[in-house]
């Protein structure tokens, strides 16, 4: 197979050419590689925002996948926004035209844009994103329709990460430059209490905006690599506004999820052709309360059963969600009778997806909280 750039697919062998870059700098990268310096486009490094060469990054970083063939030569590609811009946007980096950086004015206008927008989404506001984008570029540099939207693609994964709610039309995009992170982490902290009335607003109680539950069901979210900066310490925001919790603690909304998955399993049942099952259908966390490790006993068939776990928020498709030790484990107890449903979009139009089996093996899990005591336990 011969060395195309076509072929550089990895985000990582990308990242691993960007931190070589840094680590041995700019002169001797360069020279390793056999590369000039860029006349028209860098890519920016996630982690430090770093702008590095983009052409000499590209050749790199195809050395860093293909260890065994080695980096590309300038002279086997060519540069420019035919070429290396689309293949490394397509990976999830920033690149940008040389001289045409964005600002940190820039930056805090569209951060201050995008809140305005996720303000007017939490109160079901209508309003029109692309009159937002036009209203922007006009107070800056130059930029594009294109390079707005990915800017706003860049916010919702900060908050992402964050655990807080984000616009569901600006799909988060990952990497976001240094200068981003620290504009909407600096927002929040000084409109804490703006955000605090954003997650109030997404966390209001309406009757499900929609019950066609068959078209409801998507595909579960990827679990997706994101790098970090060594060392770093995680961000820590006020408790209030943590969104994820605040699903969790909101028994209302769990309790209307769990209504709506209800509905959900009487039309599935119907159309598997046991619509007499739905009689047996057992809402237990009503019945017997929380503890269980899930809410609802539902059937596949006659005599096999399905063991629900509903887990509801407002929020957009990847929103995390809080899954107790209990529920882990008999997730893992009950093996592929258990079912996860995460409800999500629920005030809008409620969709759904579903986790089967140990959840374990297919979640990221992150331990959040410890319960102290003065005893410590030990085996016999």
């Amino acid at each position: 197979m011969s060395p195309t750039l076509s072929r550089l697919h990895s985000p990582a062998a990308v990242q691993a050419a960007l931190e070589e870059f840094g680590r041995i700098g700019r002169t001797a990268f360069l020279a390793k590689y056999g590369f000039g310096k860029s006349r028209d486009f860098h890519v920016r490094n996630p982690i430090t925002g770093q702008l590095c060469d983009a052409k000499a990054i590209a050749g790199a970083a195809f050395g860093h996948q293909f260890p065994a063939e080695g980096p590309l030569k300038a002279s086997e590609f060519s540069g420019g926004e035919a070429t290396v811009v689309p293949r490394l946007q397509r990976l999830g980096f920033e690149v940008v035209r040389v001289g045409e950086d964005w600002s940190a004015e820039e930056v805090d206008a569209t951060v201050a844009a995008y809140f305005e927008m996720l303000r007017l989404e939490a109160s079901q506001t209508r309003y029109v994103k692309t009159d937002f984008n036009a209203a922007l570029r006009e107070n800056l540099r130059g930029r594009s329709k294109g390079s707005v939207e990915m800017k706003f693609q860049n916010i919702s994964a900060v908050l992402n990460g964050l655990d807080l709610p984000f616009i569901p039309g600006y799909k988060p995009r990952v990497n976001a430059q240094l200068l981003l992170r620290q504009a909407v982490q600096r927002f929040i902290l000084e409109n804490a209490s703006v955000l605090a009335q954003v997650v109030d607003a997404m966390q209001e109680v309406k009757p499900a905006g929609e019950h066609t539950f068959q078209a409801s069901v998507v595909e579960p979210p990827p679990v997706e690599t994101v790098l970090m900066v060594q060392g770093a310490r995680a961000s820590r925001l006020p408790r209030k506004v943590d969104w994820a919790a605040r699903d969790e603690i909101n028994r209302k909304l769990g309790r209307a999820g769990e209504q709506w998955v209800i509905g959900y399993e009487q039309l599935r049942l119907n159309e598997a052709g046991y619509p007499e099952l739905f009689q047996q259908v057992d809402w237990v966390s009503e019945r017997l309360g929380d503890g269980a490790g899930y809410d609802i006993l539902s059937l596949d068939q006659p005599g096999v059963h399905r063991f629900i776990e509903v887990k509801t928020t407002n929020g957009g498709y990847s929103s995390s969600f809080i899954i107790s030790r209990n529920e882990l484990e008999f997730s893992a107890e009950a093996g592929d009778a258990f079912h996860l449903y995460r409800v999500f979009q629920f005030r809008d139009r409620p969709k759904l997806y579903t986790l089967q089996g140990n959840l374990t093996r297919q979640l990221h899990l992150e331990p959040i909280d410890y319960r102290a005591s003065f005893r410590r336990k030990v085996g016999s």
